[in-house]
């Protein structure tokens, strides 16, 4: 009927107006506008974005979450999946062993298994080199738990870490290597970056002559997926000054690793 209206008045000379009347505009909820800034994923990113700062699955963002917006965090990680549950076409209602699956996987998600995104990292005493230590240290092997990045599907290895000191070195404590070591493999994590992320963390915190690391994994997006083949590995390495440099040491590192039989 507007339409025709429209057409009679036109044809007679006379502009339509262009401004459509208030009971025309379409209904839509003042709070619309506002919905995406309300969630706290969208607060938190936000924040990312206009630091310029880089948000992958294998960063920490700890800084950029304040005072109680990981525990909101998690409520709204715990509404998604129970939509991804329902896409799943999953009676979480009715099925008892789904009716919490959503709120154990989001606890689990930020808290345990992808920690080392969203907390600081762990506090590391560093001792000076009192004894100008400057023989090879070798720590290891340490329990490497992780999830790769494709597929979230669990990393399992362990890694070695070779300290060359000098006598300006700090020295870190041992069980400091296994916290620092948990929270840079807490992450969705592609181990090629995983082993270069650590080797930056330990040379900024303890500046040595050399510094190695050798992890070796088993990755079950290959084992439990794809082609799920359950005796292939990953083993990769990273050297640096002495190591990179002399291969006696080199040479020296890899064959104490190698006999002490857990290579």
């Amino acid at each position: 009927m507007l339409a025709a209206d429209r057409q009679l008045v036109e044809s007679r000379g006379v502009a339509w107006p262009t401004d459509t009347p208030p009971d025309l505009e379409p209904d839509v909820p003042e709070a619309a506008d506002n919905q995406v800034d309300e969630l706290v994923s969208a607060r938190i990113r936000k924040r990312l974005l206009d630091a310029g700062q880089r948000f992958n699955a294998n960063d920490n963002i700890a800084d950029f979450i304040q005072p109680g917006e990981l525990e909101q965090l998690q409520t709204e990680v715990q509404s998604k999946l129970q939509q991804v549950l329902n896409a799943l076409v999953i009676d979480t209602a009715s099925d008892h062993n789904t009716r919490d699956t959503a709120k154990r996987v989001a606890k689990m998600f930020l808290t345990e298994v992808f920690r080392g995104r969203y907390t600081p990292i762990p506090p590391v005493t560093e001792f000076p080199n009192i004894e100008r230590l400057n023989e090879l240290m070798i720590v290891g092997p340490l329990t490497v738990r992780s999830a790769c990045s494709h597929h979230l599907c669990p990393i399992i290895g362990k890694v070695w870490v070779g300290v060359m000191p000098n006598e300006h070195s700090a020295l870190i404590g041992l069980s400091k290597y296994a916290r620092l070591v948990e929270w840079v493999m807490a992450r969705p994590q592609i181990q090629e970056e995983a082993v270069i992320q650590l080797a930056d963390l330990l040379q900024e915190k303890m500046r040595p002559d050399g510094l190695a690391i050798v992890l070796k994994a088993d990755h079950y997006c290959m084992q439990w997926r794809g082609v799920k083949d359950m005796d292939s590995k990953m083993v990769n390495s990273v050297m640096r000054g002495s190591f990179l440099k002399n291969p006696d040491l080199r040479r020296e590192f890899l064959s104490l690793l190698h006999h002490g039989g857990n290579t």
